[in-house]
Protein backbone atom coordinates (compact mmCIF):
# COMPACT_ATOMS: atom_id res chain seq x y z
CA UNK A 1 0.00 0.00 0.00
CA UNK A 2 3.12 2.59 -0.44
CA UNK A 3 1.90 5.97 -1.77
CA UNK A 4 -1.26 5.66 -0.07
CA UNK A 5 -2.51 8.62 1.89
CA UNK A 6 -2.57 8.65 5.71
CA UNK A 7 -5.95 8.70 7.46
CA UNK A 8 -6.42 12.06 8.46
CA UNK A 9 -6.87 11.60 12.73
CA UNK A 10 -10.12 12.92 13.90
CA UNK A 11 -9.03 14.25 17.35
CA UNK A 12 -5.69 15.72 18.41
CA UNK A 13 -5.52 13.30 21.50
CA UNK A 14 -5.79 10.75 17.82
CA UNK A 15 -3.03 12.44 16.16
CA UNK A 16 0.05 12.68 19.20
CA UNK A 17 -1.15 9.35 20.08
CA UNK A 18 -0.05 8.50 16.38
CA UNK A 19 3.46 9.92 16.98
CA UNK A 20 6.69 8.46 17.40
CA UNK A 21 7.44 8.05 21.28
CA UNK A 22 10.05 10.63 21.33
CA UNK A 23 7.38 13.43 19.69
CA UNK A 24 4.49 13.12 22.28
CA UNK A 25 5.57 14.56 25.36
CA UNK A 26 6.49 17.90 23.04
CA UNK A 27 3.20 17.99 21.23
CA UNK A 28 1.72 17.50 24.75
CA UNK A 29 3.39 20.34 26.26
CA UNK A 30 3.08 22.41 23.13
CA UNK A 31 -0.70 21.66 23.39
CA UNK A 32 -1.12 22.61 26.82
CA UNK A 33 0.56 25.72 26.42
CA UNK A 34 -1.55 27.19 23.76
CA UNK A 35 -4.62 26.11 25.51
CA UNK A 36 -3.96 28.03 28.85
CA UNK A 37 -2.95 30.92 26.71
CA UNK A 38 -6.24 31.10 25.02
CA UNK A 39 -8.58 28.84 26.54
CA UNK A 40 -11.77 30.48 24.40
CA UNK A 41 -10.03 28.76 21.44
CA UNK A 42 -11.61 25.71 19.76
CA UNK A 43 -9.13 22.86 19.36
CA UNK A 44 -9.77 20.42 16.27
CA UNK A 45 -7.65 19.00 13.32
CA UNK A 46 -7.11 21.05 10.44
CA UNK A 47 -4.61 20.25 7.45
CA UNK A 48 -4.51 16.79 8.82
CA UNK A 49 -2.63 18.32 12.12
CA UNK A 50 -3.69 19.53 16.08
CA UNK A 51 -5.07 23.41 15.31
CA UNK A 52 -6.97 26.07 16.98
CA UNK A 53 -9.55 28.43 15.89
CA UNK A 54 -10.91 31.69 17.70
CA UNK A 55 -14.25 33.57 16.74
CA UNK A 56 -13.74 30.99 13.84
CA UNK A 57 -10.46 32.72 12.21
CA UNK A 58 -7.66 29.68 11.93
CA UNK A 59 -4.91 30.97 15.28
CA UNK A 60 -2.12 27.94 15.33
CA UNK A 61 -1.97 24.61 14.28
CA UNK A 62 1.07 22.50 15.43
CA UNK A 63 2.64 19.01 13.96
CA UNK A 64 5.47 16.83 15.16
CA UNK A 65 8.04 15.49 12.85
CA UNK A 66 11.19 13.23 12.52
CA UNK A 67 13.45 15.62 14.50
CA UNK A 68 11.78 18.76 15.23
CA UNK A 69 7.99 20.09 15.77
CA UNK A 70 6.49 23.07 14.35
CA UNK A 71 3.89 25.58 15.39
CA UNK A 72 2.47 26.62 12.50
CA UNK A 73 1.10 30.27 13.18
CA UNK A 74 -1.50 30.74 10.23
CA UNK A 75 0.47 34.54 9.64
CA UNK A 76 4.07 35.61 10.90
CA UNK A 77 3.33 39.28 11.46
CA UNK A 78 3.92 37.95 15.70
CA UNK A 79 7.76 37.34 14.29
CA UNK A 80 8.69 40.88 14.49
CA UNK A 81 7.42 41.60 18.13
CA UNK A 82 9.22 38.51 19.05
CA UNK A 83 12.66 38.81 16.91
CA UNK A 84 14.62 38.54 20.06
CA UNK A 85 13.18 35.46 21.49
CA UNK A 86 12.68 33.68 18.39
CA UNK A 87 16.93 34.46 17.37
CA UNK A 88 18.30 30.48 17.17
CA UNK A 89 14.76 29.00 16.22
CA UNK A 90 14.70 27.99 12.35
CA UNK A 91 11.94 30.47 10.74
CA UNK A 92 9.67 29.54 7.98
CA UNK A 93 6.58 31.87 6.62
CA UNK A 94 4.54 31.30 9.52
CA UNK A 95 6.43 28.40 10.94
CA UNK A 96 8.86 28.14 13.74
CA UNK A 97 10.75 24.50 14.34
CA UNK A 98 11.64 23.49 17.30
CA UNK A 99 14.46 20.90 17.83
CA UNK A 100 13.36 17.66 19.80
CA UNK A 101 16.37 17.73 21.40
CA UNK A 102 15.32 21.14 23.57
CA UNK A 103 12.71 21.54 25.89
CA UNK A 104 9.27 22.87 24.73
CA UNK A 105 9.42 26.99 24.87
CA UNK A 106 6.55 27.13 27.26
CA UNK A 107 6.49 31.03 27.34
CA UNK A 108 7.24 31.42 24.19
CA UNK A 109 4.53 29.76 22.64
CA UNK A 110 2.08 31.31 25.44
CA UNK A 111 2.80 34.44 23.49
CA UNK A 112 2.72 33.21 20.97
CA UNK A 113 -0.49 32.31 21.20
CA UNK A 114 -1.39 35.15 22.61
CA UNK A 115 -0.61 37.06 19.89
CA UNK A 116 -2.43 35.74 17.63
CA UNK A 117 -5.30 35.93 19.43
CA UNK A 118 -4.81 39.73 19.87
CA UNK A 119 -4.35 40.01 15.80
CA UNK A 120 -7.53 37.92 15.12
CA UNK A 121 -9.88 39.55 17.87
CA UNK A 122 -10.09 42.88 16.53
CA UNK A 123 -10.97 41.23 12.77
CA UNK A 124 -13.97 39.19 14.29
CA UNK A 125 -15.80 41.32 15.70
CA UNK A 126 -18.53 43.09 13.26
CA UNK A 127 -19.09 45.67 16.28
CA UNK A 128 -18.79 49.30 16.58
CA UNK A 129 -15.98 49.97 18.57
CA UNK A 130 -17.16 50.13 22.47
CA UNK A 131 -20.65 48.39 21.97
CA UNK A 132 -21.03 46.08 24.06
CA UNK A 133 -23.00 42.49 23.26
CA UNK A 134 -26.72 42.18 23.70
CA UNK A 135 -26.62 46.46 23.95
CA UNK A 136 -29.04 48.51 21.49
CA UNK A 137 -27.80 51.68 20.01
CA UNK A 138 -29.89 54.67 21.06
CA UNK A 139 -32.56 55.75 18.37
CA UNK A 140 -31.64 58.94 17.38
Amino acid sequence: MAGMKKDVPKSVDEYIAAQPEAVRPKLERVRIAIRKAVPEALEGIGYGMPGYKLHGKPMLYFAGFKEHYSVFAASGTFFAALEDELKGYDLRKGTIHFPLTEPVPVKLISRIARLRAAAIAPTAKNQEPGREKGRRKPAQ
